[in-house]
């Protein structure tokens, strides 16, 4: 039953929003983010989310979802960078949250609305990233390796060498995604795939450049399609990606190279001009539940860092075994050198 001082406590609120002109906007990061908006704006990774969810939120919550999607970190960052306004949740990997948090572009969460943020495992929490847990909540996590057809390649490729291999010209994909290309040949030297030293770098461009001509394109997510056709044999690919092709084609496998690559978590955050932050932080809630965070994996084929779910997920993702983490590295912001980089990737790709 609901005392009298609970009722007023209600009521004070009540009136304080009612006071609020309709055309005040409460900002992001807000400690008391208002009422619930209609609308929400999500921009995501392609193929990285349950089909289920987004109609389940509308349905719950009465908010009506846009979801557009791209294809690497840069793309998301250089279109927020460059002024675009409207999403309310973005899902930034590690570097690029710092790269985006030092631009000023995300807002601080505000954790009263995120009362589900107990399921997330406390390996995922406190990160290099985000130390304070301030702006990030973790969404999935995977690695960056090999997929193959095991029907056309008898052999499974144990190193990122495979890529000089001539005899599988025109049969092999490498990610459009300058982090991975450029720190796959690091890697490959023995070279942290975070470098900045400029010999390293010179000697990862010309490794890419000779493997180039062994490609038939630089393709991200769109190359599972390709892979179950059989039209691609080899490719450089995510090991949720690889996960979902392989409910298609039983013939493809996955493995992590011998020298190593890149361990990632992907979070959602909110863009500091999010114009629908309480719909952002309900959503967050949303997929914070277990059985929601269990659907998403599930579907996705990627690690869940939510703990309450690990159990409801079919074929979970294990933590990586000390093997593996002595082989893994986090992708850091490259600070200043990300010129360097960019301008090597440009190289790369116009050789």
């Amino acid at each position: 039953m609901t005392t009298r001082r609970e009722f007023l406590g209600y009521a004070a609120a009540l009136l304080g929003a009612c006071r609020r002109s309709r055309s005040e906007t409460i900002p992001a990061g807000s400690a008391e983010l208002g009422p619930l908006e209609p609308e929400l704006n999500i921009y995501n990774w392609s193929d990285y989310i349950s089909p289920g969810v987004v109609p389940g939120f509308e349905k719950e919550f009465g908010v009506r979802v846009t979801y557009d999607t791209y294809e690497s970190s840069e793309e998301l960052v250089a279109k927020l960078q460059a002024g675009a306004a409207g999403y309310d949740l973005v899902v930034p990997t590690t570097y690029a949250v710092t790269a985006l948090v030092e631009s000023g572009l995300l807002a601080k969460l505000s954790p009263s609305y995120l009362g589900n943020l107990s399921n997330i495992a406390p390996l995922f929490r406190g990160l290099a990233h985000d130390p304070e847990n301030a702006y990030t909540v973790p969404w999935q996590w995977g690695m960056t390796g090999i997929a193959w057809r095991s029907d056309h390649i008898a052999d499974a490729p144990e190193s990122w060498s495979v890529y000089l291999n001539r005899a599988l010209a025109g049969k092999m994909t490498m990610l459009d995604d300058e982090r991975d290309v450029i720190g796959a040949f690091l890697r490959y030297r023995g070279h942290s795939l975070n470098s900045v030293d400029p010999a390293e770098l010179a000697g990862a461009k010309r490794d890419a450049i000779l493997a180039k001509a062994n490609l038939k394109a630089y393709l991200s997510a769109p190359v599972k399609g390709q892979l179950i056709a059989g039209d691609v044999w080899l490719a450089q690919l995510w090991n949720g990606d690889a996960a979902q092709a392989r409910k298609e084609q039983p013939a493809l496998s996955w493995m992590l190279p011998e020298e190593g690559s890149s361990l990632w978590i992907d979070s959602l955050v909110v863009p500091k001009a999010a114009p629908h932050p309480r719909a952002a932080h309900e959503f967050i809630n949303y997929t914070l539940r277990p059985d929601i965070a269990a659907a998403i994996a599930t579907a996705t084929g990627y690690g869940s860092p939510n703990q309450g779910a690990m159990s409801l997920i079919e074929n979970p993702v294990p933590y990586p075994g000390p093997d593996e983490l002595a082989r893994l590295e986090i992708q850091k912001d490259l600070g200043r050198a990300a010129e360097a980089w960019d301008r090597i990737w440009t190289e790369i790709k116009t050789a």
